[in-house]
């Protein structure tokens, strides 16, 4: 039993007519805490269960720390989640429904991260976000799923923020023999610590985050996606704030799914003739979802950006 689902693996008609290629989409929006970090944090919580900790600490701008406080609650251990002012009232609120205590510390994730570590006691699990190898490995059961309803497909897009989703794609993608399917790695104008890493040909870091897309907001991707990028074949592609956030409204319509900006930069690419989409016959897009965004925002970021 674990604390994610398997969550449904569709084929999109809308998006498959716009891009002129089949378009398969892993509906991880539908994981009950709102997103696919459920799957890597709940893997690392029921591990560190099981060794002893007693409390799990966590630092988030919003879908980690609700990841955390979902598994807290499930598994009976008490949670600190600490998150930057940026951080919105609606994510801040989802996280307490859980149950967990809500620390706002900060101006970005960083100072929240490095403020979480000093909160975390020697019972207690720290919890990261996206920089762990349990939480790699739990994403990848992704993978895993989608191969087991036998789907074949030629590619796969998913956004980056810190990186975790990515190393997990790809280590699901190597555990089944998929080592040459490429990934698209999207991220937003504003959020592009990956696409500028790879430019530089070395790990840099942002001077800030500008984008809408905070679940982006990782000034320095991990270690780990970065290494992937020279191992694994992964191809960057940054796209607007008004594409994320016109591709996460069409999807609503679409599909009847809210997705957060951070996630609609991937499903951006299915919205609008996408060159680097055109030589593959079968795209599975991950709809990481994201709990923080409600319509009006999104009705209101795209009026801004009209």
């Amino acid at each position: 039993m674990t604390l994610h689902i398997d969550t449904p693996l569709i084929e999109s008609q809308p998006l498959s007519r716009t891009l002129n290629r089949r378009v398969l989409l892993k509906m991880d929006a539908l994981q009950p805490p709102g997103s696919f970090k459920i799957r890597g944090i709940g893997y690392a919580c029921e591990e560190h269960a099981k060794r002893g900790k007693r409390r799990f600490v966590s630092s988030s701008g919003g879908n980690a720390g609700i990841a955390v406080a979902y598994a807290g609650r499930a598994l009976s251990v008490p949670v600190i989640v600490v998150v930057p002012h940026s951080t919105g009232e609606r994510a801040k609120e989802l996280i307490r429904m859980q149950g967990a205590d809500v620390i706002v510390h900060g101006a970005t994730w960083q100072e929240a991260n490095a403020f979480a570590r000093e909160q975390t006691r020697p019972d207690d699990a720290f919890i990261h976000p996206f920089d762990d190898p349990l939480l790699w490995h739990g994403h990848a059961s992704m993978i895993d799923e989608v191969v087991r309803a036998g789907a074949k497909f030629d590619a796969v897009v998913l956004s980056v923020g810190g990186g975790g989703l990515m190393a997990g794609a790809i280590e699901g993608l190597r555990r089944n023999g998929l080592n040459d399917v490429p990934v698209v790695a999207v991220e937003t104008e504003g959020a592009s610590s990956l696409a500028q890493s790879v430019r530089a040909g070395k790990r840099i870091e942002l001077p800030g985050i500008t984008s809408v897309a905070t679940s982006l907001g990782a000034k320095q991707v991990c270690e780990q996606a970065f290494a992937l990028t020279q191992t694994h074949p992964v191809e960057c592609v940054v796209v607007t704030d008004a594409q994320a956030v016109d591709a996460s409204r069409r999807f609503v319509d679409d599909h009847r799914v809210l997705v957060e900006p951070a996630c609609g930069a991937s499903v951006a690419l299915a919205y609008r003739p996408t060159e680097v989409l055109q030589r593959f016959e079968t795209v599975l897009i991950i709809v990481c979802g994201g709990a923080g965004t409600t319509i009006e925002q999104l009705e209101h970021w795209q009026r801004e950006m009209a």
